[in-house]
């Protein structure tokens, strides 16, 4: 049997970097691996479940979204058991779902405001990730979360300029700026290593743009700016 993946890749990232992150803010405990594993299948679900607001093969969907939804609901019992105020992270994840749901139903899956709605459940994600060691969210974990929602909104407005709204000045003139201000902003805050972790993507924004990328390439592209980004946020996250 083909399992049904999601179709968007850059997705997988937004998934793992957040919650990692919040690890790294605060600890391991054994329990973060049933909770990781129960998100990426939550997540899963959430591909077949929101088809089914087009109306077509909802048999198909349903079947799909249960096959993910329920071990994930099983898995993710684990850290809710330990950790029962878990529980306000997912609600605080509802209003963001809805408008995702919102925007599957209108068939606008790539409106900018769909985007940054995934973008904050995941980085809520990391938030729950962290507050799951020791029942607090440290400045770390806060830290990881505004760093998360902040550069994968840069990476929306990135690919937009690059593939879809690649002859929209409006979206040029709002990538550049974003990644003019966003350096900047850490630099002023005193997080140094921060602002060296968004320098590719300020670099890319304004050197690629126009460049005739194809939307394979600038996956690829992603792909290590995101690894980067982990890596520095990490050392700035303990230091």
């Amino acid at each position: 049997m083909k399992l049904l993946l999601p179709k968007q890749h850059g997705a997988w990232f937004m998934l793992l970097v957040p919650f990692w992150l919040g690890v790294a803010a605060s600890g391991f405990v054994w329990q973060h691996i049933p909770f990781f594993i129960g998100w990426l299948l939550l997540y899963l679900s959430t591909y077949p479940m929101l088809l089914i607001f087009k109306g077509k093969k909802q048999a198909y969907y349903i079947k799909w979204t249960l096959i993910y939804f329920v071990p994930a609901l099983l898995l993710l019992l684990i850290p809710l058991w330990m950790r029962p105020a878990l529980i306000f992270f997912a609600l605080a994840m509802v209003p963001f779902f809805l408008i995702n749901s919102y925007f599957s139903w209108k068939k606008n899956e790539r409106a900018f405001l769909n985007d940054i709605s995934a973008v904050t459940v995941f980085a809520i994600a990391g938030l729950a990730s962290s507050y799951l060691y020791g029942a607090e969210l440290t400045e770390g974990a806060w830290l990881g979360f505004a760093a998360s929602i902040l550069f994968f909104t840069g990476s929306t407005f990135f690919v937009k300029t690059m593939v879809r709204e690649k002859k929209n000045i409006i979206y040029k003139r709002l990538s550049w700026i974003y990644h003019a201000l966003v350096p900047l902003a850490w630099i002023v805050s005193g997080y140094y290593v921060a602002a060296i972790a968004f320098l590719p993507s300020s670099i890319r924004a304004y050197y690629l743009y126009g460049k005739p990328w194809t939307a394979k390439q600038v996956g690829f592209l992603e792909i290590g700016n995101a690894i980067f980004f982990f890596i520095l946020m990490v050392i700035q996250i303990v230091i």
